[in-house]
C-alpha cells in the first residue's frame, strides 16, 4: 500500500466537484522516473528549477569525479548514490512546488495503486460531511511573538538565554 496525497487549489471548497479538475495526486513513495531519467523527470513534471538544478548538480557530480581522477567504479556506485537521493527526494521536491504554487495538499489517502488512491480521494472530497477542509494558514505562536532585535542563533529563539 502506498500512500497519495491530494492537491487541489487553495480556495477549493471540499464538495465542490469542479475543484477535482485542477487536481493532482502525488505518489509518497521512490520515482523510479527520477532515478532512471534525474533531470528530465522534474522537466516533465513542470518544475523547471528543480530540474534546471539537478542537471547542474549533476554535471557538477561527474566533473568532481574526474577532476578527483576517482576510480570508475567507485565514481559509478557515487553517481548511483546520488540518483538514488534524487529518486528518494522527486515527489518531496513535487509537493513542495505545488504548495508553493497555491495548491497545498488537502488529504492524503492509502492505496494499491493510482487509479485506487484518486477514486478514494475523489470520493472523500466529495462527501462533504467527511472531506477535510483545506488547511489555512493558522497563525503560529512562534510567528506572532514580537521579534527581536538581536540574531537568533540555534534551534529555539524563544528560550530564555542565560545572561
Amino acid at each position: 500500500m502506498t500512500t497519495y496525497t491530494l492537491h487541489l487549489p487553495r480556495d477549493a471548497r471540499p464538495g465542490d466537484p469542479s475543484a477535482l479538475d485542477e487536481s493532482e495526486l502525488v505518489k509518497d513513495a521512490f520515482s523510479w522516473g527520477a532515478f532512471f531519467f534525474t533531470f528530465l523527470w522534474f522537466f516533465v513534471h513542470r518544475l523547471w528549477l528543480a530540474g534546471l538544478a539537478v542537471l547542474l548538480l549533476v554535471l557538477a557530480f561527474g566533473g568532481l569525479m574526474a577532476v578527483l581522477d576517482v576510480h570508475p567504479l567507485a565514481g559509478s556506485i557515487a553517481q548511483l548514490l546520488l540518483q538514488s537521493l534524487i529518486g528518494l527526494e522527486a515527489n518531496s521536491l513535487r509537493r513542495w512546488t505545488l504548495s508553493r504554487r497555491g495548491r497545498p495538499a488537502v488529504d492524503a489517502v492509502t492505496a494499491a495503486d493510482q487509479d485506487e488512491a484518486e477514486a478514494k480521494a475523489f470520493a472523500r472530497w466529495l462527501d462533504v460531511k467527511s472531506a477535510p477542509l483545506p488547511r489555512s494558514p493558522a497563525p503560529s505562536p512562534i510567528l506572532s511573538t514580537p521579534r527581536r532585535a538581536e540574531p537568533v542563533i540555534g534551534l529555539f529563539p524563544d528560550a530564555e538565554r542565560p545572561r
